[in-house]
């Protein structure tokens, strides 16, 4: 057994219970115990004076492949960033996307992520065996996956934006996603890789793969996510495309549901964010890319009083360089005030939905998002006694409104994936000399 003890506590459970000077005890995979004061049983000791325990953080929104075009197109908003990109994303393979998985995983795991999707839509031809580099470099890192297998079938001569030589055929893309679940998908309790469908928007995808896609999700007992209400630009092209907004249009397509969550629904009027809370649709907050792109703040506190499950995400590493989890914790928090005033999201809320509201949009509540005993032993402890921290005498407050914290350990199942800060499933200098490769290959 591993005790950490001697550090605070934040369970994120229902309560909203904390220590100030608590335990949790790791057997296995799982949290066997969660208290106050020191554990009186045997075990492994970590002593966590000076730090904070909390959940492992879930990212719910990326694009992994991304790591090797970071800096790109740098005052453009969505469709003008998407127009320099394309090109260039045409050409990856499995090497590029099997270096850029491993070296977004080490990063975000390195920024107290245990668990994170990712949004892989690009499919060149000949490119290889892109998800299977990516299950790969998930287990090589040591962090819980859910890849979205992902696809596009509008081209621009067919009225999308992408360029023809990345879509997909649309029956070629059906039968892809079925594959990936065939290969992939792990249903069973505390699975490390679970596969959600996932085609990429409503300005490249047709509404015949929407609709055959969330139809074959649902068949397969699996998730749908996709991207949604993101920019006002996707608002114009679905009111001039479909006549109705992209909510309207994907309610219509059955893409609303407890088991959907979207990337990033910023332009909602009352009667969306209304049956996003009815439909217990979640939705992937993504506050840094929003804000790197110009694309707006999503009404996270109204989504909140509604119902609906709201977690965090990077998004890709082009339109948010710094790709790290933690920080968006405050993000978050600074989005919501921007638009709500001070009192629109508190510290702990943010932490929430950086576990829990995570967990909830990935089908994992259960599970993780939470320290309780009998749940998977994905856990956080946050080095908070250093300068940047010094004199913040609430722990949630100093993680989430201070400096980005070391993490000073990090469990996924127990398995420790960071420890004093250094990753230990990889070495950092080889993740980041095959990402250069990576890049070079791209860009040429």
């Amino acid at each position: 057994m591993i005790v950490l003890e001697g550090c605070a506590v934040a369970t994120v459970d229902a309560a909203g219970t904390e220590y100030a000077d608590g335990h949790v005890v790791v057997d296995g995979d799982r949290i066997v115990a969660v208290g106050p004061g020191r554990y009186a049983g045997a075990g492994q000791r970590v002593d966590g004076s000076g730090c904070l325990a909390t959940p492992g953080l879930v990212n719910t929104h990326h694009h992994l492949y991304q790591w090797a075009t970071r800096g790109h197109a740098q005052q453009e908003n969505l469709f003008g960033w998407l127009t320099e990109l394309y090109p260039i994303w045409a050409r990856l393979d499995e090497e590029v996307v099997a270096a850029t998985t491993a070296a977004g995983l080490g990063w975000l795991a390195l920024s107290g992520c245990t668990m994170s999707t990712d949004h892989h839509y690009v499919y060149p031809s000949g490119a290889g065996d892109l998800m299977a580099a990516q299950v790969a470099a998930a287990g090589e890192i040591g962090l819980r996956f859910h890849p979205c297998r992902g696809s596009m079938d509008l081209g621009v001569s067919a009225g999308g934006l992408p360029p023809d030589e990345v879509v997909e055929d649309t029956e070629a893309a059906l039968v892809a996603t079925e594959e990936a679940i065939d290969r992939f998908h792990d249903p069973s309790p505390g699975a490390m890789v679970r596969v959600a469908v996932a085609p990429c928007s409503p300005f490249s995808v047709t509404g015949k793969l929407m609709s055959e896609a969330a139809a074959l999700a649902r068949r397969r007992g699996v998730r749908l996510h996709t991207h949604l209400a993101e920019t006002v630009e996707e608002e114009e092209y679905c009111q001039q495309t479909h006549g109705c907004t992209p909510v309207e249009y994907a309610d219509r397509l059955g893409w609303l549901g407890a088991d959907v969550w979207l990337a990033h629904g910023i332009h909602l009027d009352a009667a969306a964010v209304a049956r996003f809370g009815a439909t217990g649709t979640g939705v992937a907050h993504c506050p840094s890319s929003n804000a790197r792109l110009g694309a707006g703040i999503a009404p996270v506190p109204d989504l909140l009083a509604a119902g609906a499950p709201v977690g965090l995400g990077v998004d890709g590493a082009a339109s948010q360089e710094a790709g790290q989890l933690g920080a968006e914790l405050r993000q978050a928090l600074y989005a919501a005030r921007l638009r709500g005033g001070p009192d629109a999201l508190t510290a702990r809320q943010a932490l929430a939905l950086g576990t829990v509201g995570g967990a909830r949009c990935l089908g994992r509540a259960e599970e993780v998002g939470s320290l309780e005993a009998g749940k998977l032993a994905d856990v956080a402890l946050w080095r908070l006694d250093g300068l940047g921290h010094a004199g913040i005498d609430d722990p949630v407050a100093a993680l989430v409104f201070g400096p980005p914290a070391t993490v000073e350990l990090l469990l996924v199942g127990g398995r420790a994936v960071v420890e004093r800060g250094e990753l230990r499933t990889a070495d950092e200098r080889d993740l980041a000399r095959r990402t250069v490769r990576a890049h070079e290959r791209l860009i040429r």
